[in-house]
């Protein structure tokens, strides 16, 4: 979304919030031997947890599989956001790739915000910006406005989105860097999801050249593995 714009970012909707748990300690009059069999049932969990059992997303119909797991983890809740914005679902998770990978927490240097990296200034102040409805409500409003003011070309709107609407009346020559490099990386991204194209090239590009921490980020966050 665009740092100087109006953008939002966005949470997964199917997350709830991250559960606090707190510590307690065993008092010191326990007997020894408990103390071993609670150290044991303890390093048994440890174990269990460095080894999980990972399912890895398989692509929801309706949405191009050449979209990352961590993007079809999203798949259902990207189809039902897209289709209540009235937005082409490849293009939304178009989007979330560039954006966040899929991490309902991802947070730029430049404060944008969640799945859809939604900048503050779009959420009302009882939004809670890193709730993946509320994120993806804010975020494809804005990028709904900036398909309207580029008259569905998607290119532009991807310009849009990135930089602010008011790029959109600018010559490509005047964008700056970031936005150019936004573009011409997400646009061949949207082209090959759209044409139903299964491979994976354009989406492998921003990933060497971008998007590798981002979505290692985003799979510990989700559970997934690489």
């Amino acid at each position: 979304m665009p740092r100087a714009r109006a953008t939002t970012t966005i949470r997964q909707t199917a997350a709830s919030p991250e559960e606090e748990y707190g510590s307690g300690c065993l008092s010191d009059f326990i007997v020894i031997p408990f103390s071993v069999i609670v150290v044991s049932c303890l390093l048994a969990v440890l174990a269990m947890q460095t080894s999980p059992a990972i399912n890895i997303p398989k692509p929801t119909a309706g949405l191009s599989p050449i979209f990352t797991a961590e993007i079809q983890y999203w798949g259902e809740n990207i189809i039902y956001w897209a289709n209540a914005a009235n937005l082409d679902p490849n293009l939304v998770a178009t989007i979330m790739q560039i954006e966040s990978c899929g991490d309902p927490r991802a947070t730029s240097s430049a404060g944008a915000l969640g799945l859809f990296q939604v900048m503050p200034f779009h959420f009302q102040i009882t939004d809670n910006p890193y709730n993946p409805e509320v994120n993806a409500k804010r975020g494809l409003a804005y990028l709904k406005r900036a398909l309207e003011t580029a008259n569905g070309n998607t290119r532009l709107a991807l310009a849009g989105y990135n930089g602010g609407i008011g790029l959109i009346e600018r010559a490509e020559w005047a964008w700056p860097a970031e936005t150019k490099r936004y573009v011409q990386l997400g646009e061949p991204i949207y082209s090959a999801a759209r044409s139903g194209s299964s491979s994976n090239t354009a989406v492998q590009n921003w990933y060497v050249r971008y998007g590798a921490s981002l979505c290692r980020q985003a799979s510990q966050r989700l559970g997934l593995r690489q």
